[in-house]
């Protein structure tokens, strides 16, 4: 008689036949070494999610690094499926994030801001878009938790200005109100 194989699909990731776990699927290395943020943006994240660790599938947790050059910046983001718990552990960080869409129409998004210092921790809701900006003179870096073990980002300006094929200019000018030569000049970067 012929063996049947069954996978276990859960939270989007098959699971691991538990005869085949090891410790190494419980393991990452090197969240003591500092991300290149020799970029556009001066920030490095290094996610540790189930992507890089097998054995967080239906943990519903996650951690990432998360390193600034002086001035560097994690851009306006949102995990769709996780809140996002910061603590500082060097340098000095303004961080935020925008409510989105208020039930009253008379009401605007409101905007909370806070600076951080080493030691600091500061809570992102799920869904919402937040950033943090290295206002310090010196390299930063945190360490974040998330409540999902496949969090997922969306950087907004990417998603916007850089989708391929772009978004037609006239949605996005009568989105934004602003003339197409400002959304070509916007998307000109992501080209």
């Amino acid at each position: 008689m012929a063996s049947v194989l069954f996978a276990v699909f859960v939270n989007g990731k098959i699971c691991k036949d538990p005869n085949m776990v090891s410790a190494d699927d419980f393991f990452f290395p090197g969240l003591n070494k500092p991300g290149n943020t020799s970029n556009a943006q001066g920030s490095k994240v290094t996610p540790v999610n189930v992507n890089q660790l097998p054995g967080l599938n239906t943990l519903g947790i996650s951690l990432v690094r998360i390193d600034y050059a002086p001035y560097g910046l994690n851009p306006p983001h949102t995990h769709p499926r996780a809140t996002e718990v910061l603590v500082v552990v060097e340098g000095t960080l303004f961080v935020g994030f925008v409510t989105s869409n208020p039930a009253d129409p008379n009401v605007k998004n409101k905007l909370f801001t806070k600076t951080l210092y080493p030691g600091d921790v500061f809570v992102f809701p799920e869904g919402l878009i937040h950033f943090q900006f290295n206002v310090g003179k010196t390299d930063a870096f945190v360490f974040a938790g998330l409540s999902s073990q496949n969090p997922g980002v969306i950087t907004i300006a990417n998603a916007v200005f850089g989708s391929d094929p772009p978004i037609n200019l006239d949605v996005l000018t009568k989105a934004f109100q602003v003339d197409a030569n400002v959304i070509k000049y916007l998307q000109a970067p992501f080209m």
